[in-house]
């Protein structure tokens, strides 16, 4: 992810705020019955910093960008730079429950990547996955943020299935804010600086058009099927 994201996205942006009342809906009873809980790839602990305060629970953090880590908001959770291929085995089938948000859609090699991860998930462990949906919505945002897809469910089952894990429950989310990305790919046609894509493509400006976004967010039903700017799913072994 660039760095500039990092700057802009805080606990209080619209699609932050909106994502965990997402998770809230579809995997609020995972949370409270886990044991160890870990995010891969938790960038500056947005995530960690909503389950601490909402669950009082502790999150590990594992990321690679420094420069991301050292602006952790977590207060409880250890944060780790830890390469997830490296499968230390100390941390073999260590966590219940594994976070992975956002992700996905950066690894060039899906594959290599969920099977070093179920390395780290407990027998019976689940997974919660978030990624941006609709190929349709592949904008300059999407490049200057590092994204190399966008999701369908069904690419999302296929990539599941091929490495072992089949889709317990999802949803798609952010219906509400499809016009605004229809209108963010035609608003960024042709522009080149990543720090000025990530800006124009993912802040919110001001408070009050955040406060309206966020509001504006909320008007779907979850779980929903039909239509969404991302994915949300919780993901199980299946077939080992």
């Amino acid at each position: 992810m660039a760095d500039r994201w990092f700057e802009i996205a805080t606990v209080d942006h619209f699609w932050v705020r909106r994502r965990f009342e997402v998770l809230e809906r579809l995997a609020n009873s995972l949370i409270p019955g886990a044991g160890e809980m870990a995010e891969i790839g938790c960038g500056h602990g947005l995530l960690q910093r909503q389950i601490e305060e909402a669950y009082g629970r502790e999150v590990t953090g594992f990321d690679l960008n420094e420069f991301a880590l050292k602006q952790s908001l977590s207060r409880l959770s250890n944060v780790c730079c830890y390469d997830i291929h490296q499968q230390h085995p100390s941390l073999r089938e260590r966590f219940d429950l594994v976070f992975l948000f956002d992700v996905l859609e950066h690894m060039a090699d899906e594959d290599r990547f969920l099977r070093a991860l179920v390395f780290h998930l407990a027998p019976g462990g689940k997974l919660v996955v978030n990624v941006p949906a609709g190929r349709w919505a592949y904008s300059a945002y999407d490049q200057a943020a590092g994204h190399l897809r966008r999701y369908s469910i069904r690419s999302l089952q296929e990539g599941a299935a091929r490495n072992h894990l089949r889709i317990a429950k999802w949803t798609y989310w952010g219906l509400p804010l499809v016009p605004s990305l229809l209108f963010r790919k035609l608003w960024l046609l042709g522009r080149r600086d990543q720090d000025k894509v990530i800006s124009a493509g993912f802040s919110p400006r001001t408070k009050a058009l955040n406060r309206l976004l966020s509001w504006v967010a909320t008007c779907e039903s979850i779980p929903q099927k039909f239509l969404g700017t991302s994915i949300m799913a919780v993901l199980e072994m299946h077939g080992v």
